[in-house]
């Protein structure tokens, strides 16, 4: 009789660390620190669109877009007013711990969130509008090299963010000099430098493969090169990597969130498995088939040290170009 009531109250006591289990009720939210069309908006709503296909979420994922300072606005609304918010998910990337790396958020540091994890990388790319006369990169990087201001480059981040390093990086490798001389106009988002480029206002385009997926289908941008060791798989494999062309630059850009800090303990586990779940999914590696990106998910053990790592690297790469004293 002892033994079945300690049973009894060994099963009960599991029912009841099972009931208290933290997870997300109601609406979820993901902040993408940017205006719809580029990147971290399609981290957000493709992820919360997968999160409710597989059940994950009880209720509804809603992307809200908090655009300004390269994502600066986003960081410190979550560090200043939403520090202990359990539900809120913040689109991050390669481009978040560059302007970490570069001090753009004064007063801020990778510290101040955790980060939750990563869901693939988006390789950087170098385009051109369809009718450009540019007809690989060796040729665009010929003009910037004969004259650093002959052309112009238009991405969706900030002045010496992300996208901005990798014109930097091509254009190191490509053996141009005066690199603060080439002119580079930062967007809020990806969507509107591209419709500038094909608009035919801006000479190239610089971001990643994600965001120009819809241009680069309906024939209105020409990509140059992609920033990858190899070429891509599926229905980007006919893009040339730089490296083919004997331009020797790589540009990979993580993608995946952060978190409030202070958020329940239990938020924070249920936030980081669930990211591990969806990643492993396979709705989750149809989004990464359509839309280029290769495969990058770090434990979530080390995902910490990772962002800690990249944010250090990057700094020095800053430094290497003129863009820190």
């Amino acid at each position: 009789m002892k033994l079945k009531q300690t049973l009894s109250l060994l099963a009960a006591a599991a029912f009841s660390v099972s009931a208290m289990a933290w997870e997300p009720s109601g609406r979820v939210e993901c902040i993408a620190p940017s205006d719809p069309g580029g990147g971290w908006d399609f981290t957000c709503r493709s992820v919360g669109n997968v999160l409710e296909e597989l059940g994950m979420v009880s209720g509804s994922v809603q992307t809200t877009n908090m655009a300004g300072a390269g994502g600066g606005v986003a960081f410190a609304h979550t560090v200043s007013k939403r520090n202990d918010d359990s539900k809120l998910l913040v689109a991050a990337s390669t481009a978040t711990t560059t302007r970490l790396a570069q001090q753009q958020f004064p007063g801020m540091n990778a510290g101040m969130v955790k980060w939750v994890g990563a869901l693939g990388a988006d390789y950087g790319i170098i385009a051109v509008s369809q009718d450009s006369d540019y007809q690989n990169l060796n040729d665009l990087m010929d003009a910037v090299k004969e004259n650093p201001r002959n052309v112009k480059f238009a991405g969706g981040s900030a002045n010496g963010g992300w996208d901005h390093l990798k014109v930097l990086i091509a254009a190191k490798a490509a053996g141009a000099g005066s690199l603060p001389n080439i002119p580079y106009l930062s967007y809020n988002n990806g969507g509107e430098a591209m419709t500038q480029v094909i608009g035919g206002h801006v000479d190239a385009f610089t971001g990643d493969i994600s965001e120009a997926t819809g241009f680069i289908d309906s024939g209105d941008l020409r990509v140059l090169a992609v920033l990858a060791e190899d070429r891509l798989p599926g229905k980007f494999s006919d893009i040339p990597t730089a490296r083919e062309q004997g331009i020797d630059a790589l540009g990979p850009n993580w993608r995946g969130f952060f978190m409030p800090i202070d958020a329940d303990p239990e938020a924070k586990a249920y936030w980081v498995n669930a990211i591990d779940e969806l990643y492993a999914s396979d709705e989750w590696k149809a989004v990464m088939v359509r839309n280029g990106l290769i495969p990058f998910h770090p434990p979530a053990d080390e995902f910490e040290a990772f962002v800690t790592q990249q944010v250090a690297d990057i700094e020095t790469l800053s430094r290497e170009i003129g863009l820190l004293q």
